[in-house]
């Protein structure tokens, strides 16, 4: 694994483990960091400030703006009917499909292990649970989890952290509990 030579790196990237990435023919922004067993593909790319988790694959036809964190273990595609083989049985190549095209706007949350389909694009500020597998686009600020993903919030609602009643520190709240005021 590497970081080929045609990739345009932002400056202050950091890709702490660079022998432990396979990043190729993409574009990465200013201050983003990468983290190991990342694979970002030919024309995929990435914007300032973003944090690739551990894991991570981003494949051609990705956009992902800027301040957009990607948890650990992330997968898009971009192919919306995968096949190995054409009708007549010959190996499928690069010209026997067509890369349908994703994007991440800015801030955007993607939590651990989530799962990217083809052609959605996930809203600015939104938050995507871990695990969830997101077949639709995703409106702005709009929390979704879920298989698959289904709207359960706005980010908005949430503030930073939930602070349970009659502390000012972070802490779970539980579901039958009340926010205080």
């Amino acid at each position: 694994m590497s970081v080929a030579a045609d990739v345009r790196l932002g400056r202050g990237v950091s890709i702490p483990q660079p022998d432990l990435v396979n990043l190729y023919g993409c574009t990465i922004g200013t201050g983003t960091r990468i983290g190991a067993f990342v694979e970002v593909q030919r024309k995929a790319v990435i914007g300032a400030r973003c944090k690739i988790s551990s894991h991570a694959f981003i494949c051609e036809g990705v956009t992902i703006e800027d301040e957009v964190f990607v948890g650990h273990g992330v997968k898009f595609t971009n192919d919306l009917y995968p096949r190995a083989t054409n009708d007549d049985g010959t190996s499928q190549t690069h010209a026997d499909w067509v890369v349908v095209r994703t994007r991440v706007k800015r801030r955007a949350s993607i939590g651990t292990n989530a799962t990217i389909l083809a052609g959605v694009t996930i809203g600015a500020s939104a938050l995507v649970g871990a695990g969830a597998v997101v077949t639709r686009d995703v409106p702005d600020h709009a929390i979704v989890a879920g298989v698959p993903a289904r709207i359960v919030g706005d980010i908005r609602e949430r503030g930073r952290q939930a602070r349970p009643i009659g502390t000012s520190r972070p802490g779970r709240i539980r579901r039958n509990q009340k926010r205080g005021a």
